[in-house]
């Protein structure tokens, strides 16, 4: 009896083990909360924005984006503005002067307008509200649905070549 037991135990550490150095990345379930703070200086909630569908661009003004890749964020918000969907382009960049990724609100402006970028700019510092919502990587991009729901799985690995719209063209259609 002891000897088909011990596979069963054997299994559960070497699962223990996993979970302990591979941990499973937690996304947020059902509808989700969050609050940005956006340039200009208002507040951005989850709540404000149900009944809408959101896209959430997070990115950085140090990552290399392509301008292409910016582009496709202003021609999303352009082309599904009209039809209930808002779009917003949220900059991890720290708030603190001290940390090597520090961009300050003009910076930001900066990087928007050298990449005409209208859509809002709102602040995530540090990433904590992307990391809640299962970014892993950057630029990515998350989807909301009316319900406050998140869409799928974030998309990360965005091609800096490719078309942007034509990328989130069917999972959007699906949600309007």
């Amino acid at each position: 009896m002891r000897n088909e037991r011990m596979p069963n135990l054997m299994r559960m550490i070497i699962l223990l083990i996993a979970l302990a150095v591979f941990p499973v990345a937690t996304m947020a379930t059902g509808p989700v909360e969050f609050s940005f703070r956006s340039l200009d200086g208002r507040t951005i909630t989850s709540n404000e924005l149900r009944g809408k569908v959101v896209v959430l661009a997070f990115g950085a003004s140090w990552l290399p984006l392509s301008r292409t890749q910016v582009q496709g964020v202003q021609r999303l918000a352009d082309d599904y503005r009209n039809r209930g969907v808002e779009v917003f382009w949220v900059s991890i960049d720290s708030e603190s002067p001290k940390s090597k990724n520090y961009a300050s609100d003009d910076q930001l402006k900066d990087f928007a307008r050298r990449y005409s970028l209208t859509v809002p700019v709102l602040r995530d510092p540090e990433g904590a509200v992307s990391r809640r919502l299962g970014v892993d990587q950057l630029p990515a991009i998350v989807i909301i649905d009316r319900g406050g729901n998140i869409a799928g799985a974030p998309i990360g690995g965005l091609d800096p070549k490719g078309d942007l719209v034509g990328q989130l063209a069917a999972r959007l259609e699906s949600l309007l």
